[in-house]
């Protein structure tokens, strides 16, 4: 809100100043002053929205100390002391809501239902579903979160395969369905690459991620 110089003013007067962060109808306030300051900006915030038939939804419209975090658009941005230091950051972390909407859609795939499948066909559709998410996480804090989510799978899949060909002791399904030397799942050619192989890259500016879309040209005057 302002410029710099005007934050700083309204901080030396005591009063709040803040940031308004928006993807489609989905916000956060942040706000640098205290709880009351945030209070008071949240009502605010309804006032405007009366006018227009619009509300702030009860259950998701919360104040809370940066320390305490929230959840934004499935990630969870939290202030925390990072790990062998004194020393306290703000992490971007995927949020437990969204870690466990992806563990469940592993847990489907991989139900007694599906094992008709081919055991290719079910390890390239869990990679494309763990792609898929990791890509959209990759810009946080993630790569212990990946790890998480791929012993789950592992482990989804591990059962499914021991179902699937009750018949085989371990060391055959190995044998069969493991890379050569490895516990990694591989069937006709595919491999169980799951969330980890995704790179985590990590935006620290705003301005430093690239637009998507060309400028559009100023049309000429008159």
């Amino acid at each position: 809100m302002g410029t710099r110089w005007q934050r700083e003013k309204r901080r030396r007067n005591g009063l709040g100043t803040w940031r308004l962060v928006r993807y489609a109808d989905d916000w956060v306030i942040l706000v640098n002053g205290t709880r009351t300051h945030a209070e008071a900006l949240r009502d605010e915030a309804a006032a405007v929205l009366a006018p227009l038939g619009l509300r702030l939804a009860e259950e998701k419209t919360r104040v809370v100390h940066i320390d305490e975090g929230f959840d934004f658009l499935g990630f969870t941005i939290r202030r925390m002391r990072k790990r062998g230091t004194a020393k306290r950051y703000v992490y971007t972390v995927p949020s437990k809501k969204a870690i466990q909407a992806v563990k469940d859609k592993v847990s489907a795939k991989t139900y007694r239902s599906t094992r008709h499948l081919d055991p290719g066909v079910l390890i390239q559709s869990i990679n494309r579903t763990l792609a898929g998410w990791a890509n959209y996480f990759r810009h946080g804090v993630s790569k212990d979160v990946f790890s998480a989510v791929d012993a789950h799978a592992w482990g989804r899949i591990m059962r499914w395969l021991r179902h699937k060909y009750s018949h085989m002791g371990m060391p055959e399904l190995r044998r069969r369905f493991c890379v050569r030397g490895t516990w990694q799942f591989a069937a006709n050619g595919v491999r169980f690459t799951g969330a980890f192989s995704v790179p985590v890259t990590r935006y620290r500016y705003r301005g430093s991620i690239p637009t998507p879309w060309a400028p559009q040209p100023v049309p000429a005057p008159g």
